[in-house]
């Protein structure tokens, strides 16, 4: 939920509306000056009152894992009626930073959300409560930090009722979390392909006959296909058959302590990659790599940032400096091991400034979901006032064929100040990359080219060529 959209002075509109949050009857989200505002249908309000008074709504929000909300009743007259029956309540919640997806996080991030989620599940259950939703759209972060935000998802224990969730889990969280553990195949792609995530045969699919035998698959990957396709084929209502048996809360808090032992089983180590050791293998001298650090460090301190970009953030080094002097820095790398790794370090500290994401530079989050939507580009969900591209654009344009007056086109359009580096045709990263093309490839990379387009299109404030003659950095703020 992120401060940089829908803030007027007037009422809330339908323009204001997060366009994720329709999937609840029961529940709608918009944004407003003053925060996040969520109308509640009578149902929702019932269930909401019933977990405000609960321990849990206290403990958790004090502990940081739950997403701050008192009641906004006040304003229940100036929202618009899009429940389509009576709004009981209005809440308000606190604003988070900047709203990431699970697509973009590495496997620790998926992971320790799934564990704040079951947590609260678990600690629901014990005073008679109960989480109708298990999505990871429903934790965002304060930096290293999950917080749980969809208060809407909290609801009353209805007796013989199961846990209608759990395939939810095991599709958006359980499973992605095996591929990677137990293949080494990268969740992403699967989450940013499909935004319910994974099918019971999917996943199924994917595991081999020894797979079985690893934790969880046999329970929650085999015999739940099987299951899948036997309520599919059937019109059996298993819901009411559950509930007339008198399926018991016991059984779902046993199903929740044995995922939750699953999940803390699953370990991935990210394999060694020419990012994973570029801290060791850079070709910066001492004073080069002094030298660049001392001109981020001016061009961050000139003024506090609301929100910095870190394009190519490896290690998080600069994204370090840049939280100094920034509310909020959004560190981002193509490597997902190399931001497993950050993550894990900026854990350690408790970061609360810096998120860590996956994200690729050439191909980076579409709209998706219902009418494309649903999840937001990176840019649609907040821009920056200031990027950092470091080390990068030779990545961007040689690697990924992206013409540089087409990146700096894209870095305008966010309209933020910007320190970028550029590593001419004779730095030994860029012969090397340009020994895997043809000779005459990428004409249009060369330094006196660069800086025409970047003067076209941002106010140059300064330059600094390193003592190694092959890197130059500028420090630019957008041009008028």
């Amino acid at each position: 939920m992120s401060q940089q959209r829908g803030v007027e002075s007037s009422p809330p509109s339908f323009s204001q509306l997060e366009p994720g949050s329709f999937r609840d009857p029961d529940s709608r989200v918009f944004y407003a000056e003053d925060g996040v505002l969520r109308v509640l249908s009578e149902r929702g309000r019932a269930d909401w009152e019933a977990f405000a008074a609960s321990s849990l709504f206290s403990e958790a929000t004090a502990e940081g894992k739950l997403v701050a909300t008192e009641t906004a009743d006040s304003v229940i007259d100036q929202l618009p009626h899009v429940l389509h029956r009576e709004v009981a309540a209005v809440l308000r919640h606190e604003v988070i930073p900047f709203v990431s997806y699970p697509y973009e996080w590495p496997f620790g991030m998926l992971k320790d959300a799934a564990l704040l989620q079951l947590e609260l599940l678990r600690r629901a259950l014990s005073e008679e409560l109960i989480l109708k939703d298990s999505s990871p759209y429903n934790v965002q972060w304060r930096g290293s930090q999950p917080v749980f935000i969809d208060i809407g998802s909290f609801e009353r224990l209805r007796p013989g009722e199961a846990w209608s969730a759990y395939r939810q889990f095991c599709m958006l969280f359980l499973y992605p979390l095996m591929l990677q553990a137990y293949k080494n195949v990268p969740f992403q792609p699967w989450l940013r392909g499909k935004v319910d995530g994974l099918e019971p045969a999917e996943c199924a699919a994917v595991m081999s006959i020894r797979d079985r035998f690893r934790r969880g698959v046999l329970t929650h990957v085999v015999l739940h296909a099987r299951l899948d396709r036997r309520h599919t084929e059937s019109d059996r209502d298993v819901r009411g058959e559950l509930r007339k048996a008198g399926f018991r809360k016991e059984l779902i808090e046993a199903n929740v302590r044995g995922l939750e032992k699953t999940v803390r089983r699953l370990q991935w180590d990210p394999p060694a990659s020419v990012w994973t050791e570029y801290g060791t293998t850079t070709t910066y001298s001492d004073a080069d790599a002094e030298r660049k650090e001392q001109i981020v460090r001016a061009a961050v301190e000139s003024r506090r940032w609301r929100l910095v970009w870190d394009l190519g953030a490896n290690d998080g080094r600069y994204s370090r400096i840049a939280a100094a002097n920034a509310d909020h820095v959004v560190a981002a790398d193509g490597d997902a091991a190399v931001v497993e790794a950050l993550y894990r370090t900026l854990k350690q500290e408790s970061e609360k400034r810096v998120l860590p994401l996956v994200f690729d530079v050439t191909d980076p989050s579409p709209g998706l979901g219902w009418r494309g939507a649903e999840r937001q580009t990176l840019a649609d969900r907040g821009t920056p006032d200031l990027t950092l591209c470091l080390a990068l654009i030779h990545h961007v344009s040689i690697s990924g064929n992206v013409p540089v007056a087409d990146f700096l086109d894209w870095l305008r359009g966010l309209d933020t100040s910007l320190v970028i580096e550029f590593p001419t045709r004779e730095d030994p990263m860029v012969r090397r990359l340009l020994a895997r093309k043809r000779e005459d490839a990428h004409p249009d990379y060369n330094r006196g080219w660069f800086e025409q387009a970047l003067g076209e299109r941002f106010n140059v404030e300064r330059s600094e060529e390193l003592s190694s003659g092959t890197r130059v950095i500028y420090v630019a703020q957008p041009g008028t």
